[in-house]
């Protein structure tokens, strides 16, 4: 069985995410990593900022809104993704439409519970007003929630959630409406109301968006497609690594790695997959990066001993969310975060030799230029994180 060590991951990973070496443009990116994620809208121009030479926001809204050759859009374990067309339609057939069917169990018993719509209706309530409310958004084209809620004034109905609990509140039933009609494949986000780094979008029909639906792709065909272009880019990964990415059953996942042929190979942490065709072995310079919070580097693997070492108490909070991390040559050495005066400052948490040192403050002065104006707001904050912003 052939073995790759950790020194082999980490080189693998510096090549393959176009960290060890550029990206022509934000689409290359975008298809070699299988997404980028977009949870927080700051995270893909970052995300983009750190692998494409010359990379500048408007290059990112082009790809999204005027080319739109990348589109916004759930995927594995309900993130928010930037991701090519024909990456979008083997997401939706292979994780995003399986959201849908719970979490419209979820809010019909929140409609009848709360008595917005009556005992037995619920169902019927929730289609009619996802009905109007689709009609409402081809009508317009393109449109904000609160713009729907004009046309379909029970979008405007406020749901309670975490009754008795600390996080509690209301939320409008736009927004679970919007999210149902988005697993579906039937809206997907358009332009964001803001500057590049807000989370408020548009929503546009899919159809009128990317001008055709979604294709409808065979679902094991789907997910053969996904898993094969996840360990391309992040293989040889466990099945522990394959089951969190995806957010698949272990039977569906080890069928999926079947149907692919993927091979076993020795691993640090036990066994790994890798395609049959990808067991060269790689290398390439030294390098170093700033990542974002939530980049798909860091997000890639469940099992991260082998890059993150003894950091995830510092980097991550506490369900799971990666802040800014600093690497060295496929290893995660330190932190990083904006200040409020636009400086951006680095924390090591474990000793780099003199020539990563100095990549490392060339490429925190290259992030501050580029920032310029910029204050970058964390959605997610980490202790490390929190700790050098009030430092």
């Amino acid at each position: 069985m052939r073995r790759i060590g950790i020194g082999e991951r980490r080189e693998r990973l510096g090549w393959r995410h176009h960290l060890a070496r550029p990206a022509a443009s934000v689409d290359e990116v975008a298809a070699d990593l299988v997404g980028l994620h977009s949870s927080d809208p700051a995270t893909v121009h970052l995300s983009a900022w750190a692998r494409v030479a010359g990379f500048l926001p408007a290059h990112l809204e082009d790809a999204l809104y005027d080319r739109r050759s990348l589109v916004r859009m759930l995927g594995m374990r309900r993130t928010l993704f930037v991701v090519p067309l024909d990456v979008a339609g083997v997401m939706d057939e292979a994780c995003t439409k399986a959201l849908g069917p719970a979490q419209r169990s979820r809010l019909v018993g929140m409609l009848e519970h709360q008595e917005i719509a009556r005992k037995g209706q619920g169902d019927r309530w929730l289609d009619r007003v996802a009905a109007e409310t689709l009609e409402a958004l081809t009508r317009r084209g393109e449109a904000t929630a609160r713009e729907l809620t004009r046309d379909v004034p029970e979008l405007g109905t406020k749901l309670r959630f975490g009754e008795g609990k600390t996080w509690g509140g209301t939320m409008g039933v736009s927004t679970r409406v919007l999210f149902l009609l988005a697993t579906e494949g039937r809206i997907v986000r358009a332009r964001p109301l803001g500057s590049w780094m807000s989370g408020q979008y548009r929503w546009a029909p899919t159809e009128t968006w990317l001008g055709a639906r979604l294709p409808a792709i065979e679902h094991a065909e789907a997910c053969a497609d996904l898993l094969g272009r996840y360990l391309r880019a992040f293989g040889p990964a466990t099945i522990t690594d394959v089951r969190w990415w995806t957010g698949w059953t272990v039977r569906l996942a080890t069928r999926t790695l079947e149907a692919l042929g993927a091979v076993e190979v020795t691993l640090d942490v036990g066994t790994g997959y890798a395609l049959p065709d990808d067991l060269e072995t790689v290398g390439g310079d030294p390098w170093v990066a700033l990542l974002p919070g939530l980049d798909p580097t860091v997000m890639g693997w469940k099992e991260r001993g082998w890059y993150l070492g003894e950091h995830a108490s510092a980097l991550f909070d506490r369900n799971g969310n990666a802040g800014p991390t600093v690497w060295a040559n496929g290893r995660v050495v330190g932190g990083w975060t904006q200040t409020g005066d636009g400086e951006v400052v680095v924390e090591l948490l474990e000793r780099v030799d003199a020539r990563s040192r100095k990549m490392i403050d060339a490429e925190r002065e290259r992030l501050r230029a580029w920032l310029g104006d910029v204050r970058l707001k964390p959605r997610f904050r980490t202790p490390l994180e929190r700790s050098l912003s009030s430092g």
